[in-house]
């Protein structure tokens, strides 16, 4: 499985609360719960993670986590369009593509190497 597989969190088009882990359950014929959590794509929700997270929020990577929410008043976004490109480097995303101009306008295009 690569980094792009994982445990999903429910998003804005899911119900429930955001970021709760995914589940559905699901029943054999004796009706014992046969699975529950649900493992898929998490490209977007790893992208997310990474640019809600703070400095020693991810156990074991410390220093990973953009902290972006810190900037929702701010104007100057160059610095975190640089702290985008490396974050997103060390967790091994390369960027495609990065329109950070705007606070309320914001485009990324990245993927697994």
């Amino acid at each position: 499985m690569g980094k792009d597989i994982g445990i999903q969190v429910i998003d804005n088009t899911d119900q429930g609360d955001v970021l709760d882990l995914k589940v559905q359950v699901k029943r054999d014929a004796d009706n014992k719960i046969t699975t529950g959590l649900v493992v898929g794509h998490t490209l977007e929700q790893n992208k997310a993670f990474l640019l809600i997270g703070q400095p020693n929020d991810f156990k074991e990577q410390p220093t990973l986590g953009i902290g972006f929410n810190d900037n929702l008043l701010d104007d100057e976004l160059l610095e975190y369009r640089h702290k985008i490109r490396d974050q997103f480097s060390r967790d091994g995303l390369k960027i495609k593509k990065l329109e950070l101009y705007n606070i309320n306008k914001v485009q990324i295009e990245a993927y697994y190497e």
